[in-house]
């Protein structure tokens, strides 16, 4: 079957084609389907920032054709003799949650199955013909949901997962830092929780327009404008009770602690390097201020609700950049852009929303 495959290891923002990764659709051969598996006709798969980063090596080296892809939405087309289990049936659409969970382990049976030691990713990767998962990774869509938005349920379920971490309270001061998807998709969230002085930090300025469009009342440009200033004007000298970090950038979480209120939360819930160390002033932020830190990754619970908010939350913006997957290298070319929310692979083009 047909996939979309790192076959060299490079940064695809590199200008040295001698020295940039490369991409390719290379032919895999079909996975079996096992007793608990579920096999799926992709329709979509999204392009999610951490696949640049499999081509640049970040999780491995790239030694031989390496799949990309995880956030699919597809056709059930065949069931394992012991699945089914949740209703699925052949015929069904679903969207996906790359990660299985072992079920026996002390965190999966304590409700922390984020922290399972034998999670399993996975192996069948989304920018291909076909997937075959676990069925406890593939969530049935709504009927009004279609095929290209079901393909954003694992970024949705991202976003929810952080909101949960916020802790937020209606009428509460809130600032988001990073206008990329999952950004965009927290401001959503967080506005429908009555989110006040709602503020989107970012550099890009389509990026800011959207945010805008999605409802929040005030951007700052970090680039051109001063970020606390600016902060401390939008609320009146008190700061945001609670800021959420979902841009990644190394320079700019040091400001984040700086924005949020005396007895403030601020959340960090991006992929950071994995070297990163950030300086924090101990008296200041937790003695004066109280501030509560805290991170987010994953969580399958957050799946069933993100199910219902693909139909509540505004994701035509999202959906509308679409390349077959013969054209899967010029859609991460676009995307290393940096101006679209996200780029869609239409992995099968006779399914269609």
């Amino acid at each position: 079957m047909k996939t979309l495959c790192a076959i060299k290891q490079g940064s695809l923002k590199d200008k040295n084609q001698h020295t940039r990764g490369k991409l390719e659709v290379c032919e895999f051969p079909d996975r079996d389907v096992g007793p608990e598996d579920v096999k799926v006709k992709v329709a979509y798969c999204a392009i999610c920032g951490s696949d640049p980063h499999i081509v640049e090596g970040i999780f491995g080296p790239i030694t031989g054709p390496r799949g990309l892809g995880h956030e699919v939405s597809g056709v059930v087309v065949e069931l394992g003799s012991r699945a089914g289990k949740s209703g699925l049936k052949v015929g069904d659409r679903i969207g996906g949650n790359p990660s299985a969970f072992c079920g026996t382990c002390y965190y999966c049976q304590n409700g922390q199955q984020q922290f399972c030691p034998n999670i399993k990713r996975y192996k069948s990767p989304g920018m291909s013909e076909y997937v075959v998962w676990h069925e406890s990774m593939v969530h049935k869509l709504p009927p009004e949901v279609g095929l290209k938005k079901g393909c954003l349920l694992e970024p949705v379920s991202i976003a929810v997962r952080m909101v949960d971490k916020a802790c937020i309270k209606i009428g509460q001061r809130v600032a988001v830092c990073g206008g990329g998807p999952i950004g965009q998709l927290v401001l959503q969230c967080v506005k429908r929780f009555g989110a006040t002085s709602l503020t989107m930090i970012e550099p890009v300025l389509e990026r800011r327009g959207a945010a805008a469009r999605y409802g929040a009342e005030f951007t700052i440009d970090p680039s051109s404008e001063d970020v606390v200033g600016r902060s401390m004007e939008i609320t009146r000298g008190l700061g945001f009770d609670v800021v959420i970090d979902c841009s990644g950038s190394a320079r700019a979480v040091g400001l984040l602690p700086q924005i949020a209120a005396k007895g403030g939360l601020v959340e960090y819930g991006s992929m950071y390097p994995d070297d990163f160390e950030m300086p924090v002033n101990l008296y200041r932020t937790f003695f004066e201020k109280e501030l509560t830190f805290t991170g987010c990754f994953l969580s399958p619970y957050s799946f069933p609700r993100a199910v219902q908010m693909l139909k509540e939350l505004d994701l035509d913006e999202f959906i509308r950049e679409v390349y077959p997957l013969s054209r899967g290298p010029e859609a991460f070319d676009e995307h290393a852009g940096g101006k679209r929310l996200k780029i869609l692979i239409q992995c099968n083009e006779d399914l269609q929303d």
